[in-house]
């Protein structure tokens, strides 16, 4: 393939805006901000690449090709005139990613998921432009495994493309937090929630707050159970893998964190919060209920933590009516309306759950009993 002019090379991400949610804000008893992530052109946050920050951890001279698209893209800029073709691991929002990105540069991706990613999803990347999508392994580290050593080592012109552990992963979602500054006149929220399935998201977020002067900012990390990696690792004190994912948040299938996630979650200002399935679940029919907005599970797990009641009060000691709090709504992709009913089906009934009871929308909606 032949050199493009960099004018051509169009950034494969956008600025997501960030909403106060009058329903969730009632449920929760003080101001959430949902930060839409799932409206990136991929349908999550892994689309992203930053700009350089003043106070970023790496030179100006050495910006690591942050966030997929931009990984992508800076690996065109770096080899113009070689055929190259990426390629990624991952349950899902990653290889989607990936493949949005380097589709529309017009370069091929490829993607290896576990069996665990549904055939839904899997249609979802291949219809996005995927040269090719292979289901191997019973988790996303076997897939990586695989890609590693039985794909990409037989291909030159191949570009690996990290789903979260990367400082390029981090640095992109970094750039979410200067958004949320500007969107919110600067002022200070009390807390920033997110999901955590290999913790590349949370490392972001973590990263932004520090650039951005936000250091005093409580981070609730969401996990699921049956895919809390990182629950586990804090309650041993080291990092380690869990012996399978159970859970049908499987977009948070990482067996193992990050060390750096794992690392920032030991500091006093990170809050560890596992909700079960249903709860999550719950998360996701009531968010399109009050908001008209589908998620998946592993997205559903923070919105959740703002229907659960009491819950979010008792994570953020001393939030008040007036208090803010920003929810990455991290990615949507694997979701349909099917999805949704099975789950309001299967996970129903909430009565006594939701501090603003009939009051929101998803309270009187809700099947009774």
């Amino acid at each position: 393939m032949g050199s493009m002019p960099e004018r051509e090379l169009l950034q494969p991400w956008i600025e997501t805006p960030l909403i106060e949610s009058a329903a969730l804000s009632k449920a929760a008893g003080c101001r959430i901000f949902l930060k839409y992530e799932n409206l990136q052109p991929s349908g999550s946050f892994k689309s992203r690449y930053p700009t350089l920050h003043p106070h970023s951890p790496y030179p100006s001279t050495n910006l690591p090709s942050s966030g997929i698209g931009n990984l992508i893209l800076n690996s065109i800029r770096s080899r113009p005139t070689s055929p190259l073709h990426f390629y990624s691991s991952s349950g899902g929002n990653a290889g989607l990613a990936c493949v949005t990105a380097a589709r529309s540069l017009s370069y091929p991706a490829t993607v290896v998921v576990p069996l665990s990613t549904s055939a839904f999803m899997v249609a979802k990347i291949r219809a996005a432009g995927a040269t090719a999508v292979l289901q191997v392994g019973a988790s996303w580290a076997e897939a990586d495994a695989h890609l590693r050593e039985s794909v990409l080592a037989h291909d030159p012109n191949g570009v690996y493309v990290p789903p979260f552990d990367h400082p390029a992963i981090w640095a992109g979602a970094s750039s979410m937090v200067r958004e949320m500054k500007a969107q919110l006149g600067g002022e200070q929220p009390d807390a920033v929630v997110c999901s955590v399935g290999g913790g590349g998201l949370f490392c972001g977020i973590m990263e932004g707050l520090e650039m951005e002067g936000w250091g005093g900012v409580k981070v609730l990390a969401c996990e699921t159970e049956g895919a809390a990696s990182l629950r586990e690792s804090l309650d041993a004190g080291d990092l380690v893998s869990l012996p399978a994912i159970t859970s049908i948040a499987s977009s948070l299938g990482a067996k193992r964190v990050a060390r750096r996630a794992f690392e920032y979650a030991s500091g006093e200002r990170v809050r560890s919060v596992v909700l079960n399935d249903a709860q999550a679940a719950r998360g996701c029919w009531r968010l399109a209920d009050d908001e008209r907005v589908m998620v998946e599970v592993a997205c559903g797990v923070s919105v959740a933590v703002c229907y659960e009641k009491g819950l979010l009060k008792d994570l953020v000691q001393g939030l008040g009516k007036e208090g803010k709090v920003v929810v990455v709504v991290c990615g949507g992709s694997n979701v349909s309306l099917e999805m949704l009913m099975e789950w309001r089906e299967r996970f129903g009934g909430v009565e006594g759950v939701v501090e603003g009871g009939e009051d929101v929308p998803s309270g009187v909606t809700a099947p009774k009993g």
